[in-house]
């Protein structure tokens, strides 16, 4: 079992650019891929990004395309996103997951939360 602890939040402006951190509890953190979503008040949590275990696949939520990019640190069992152009509408708390890969089936964990706050 894995536990997760993101940091890097806060309250920006519009347009100006956040780094947010996910530590993980593991010895085994090359044998999770990990990702990044979202939940704005009043709506469903949303996926943002995600990144396979060794960095070589890479996904993205369209509204994250192009302004947030994800990575992973491995020898310090650590997942980013750098997040650059923020808008209102990027205002949530961010959770970090991590999706344990078994030969049998895949299990979910996840952190509890960072708030991020865009002003206008």
């Amino acid at each position: 079992q894995v536990q997760l602890v993101e940091s890097g939040g806060g309250l920006v402006q519009a347009g100006g650019s956040l780094r947010l951190s996910c530590a993980a509890s593991t010895r085994t953190f090359d044998n999770y891929a990990m990702g990044w979503f979202r939940q704005a008040p009043g709506k469903e949590r949303e996926f943002v990004a995600a990144i396979s275990w060794n960095g070589d696949d890479i996904y993205y939520a369209d509204s994250a395309k192009g302004r947030f990019t994800i990575s992973r640190d491995n020898a310090n069992n650590r997942v980013f996103l750098q997040m650059t152009g923020l808008k209102p509408e990027d205002t949530g708390v961010y959770y970090c997951a991590a999706r344990l890969l078994r030969w049998d089936v895949d299990i979910d964990y996840w952190g509890k939360g960072t708030l991020v706050t865009v002003s206008s």
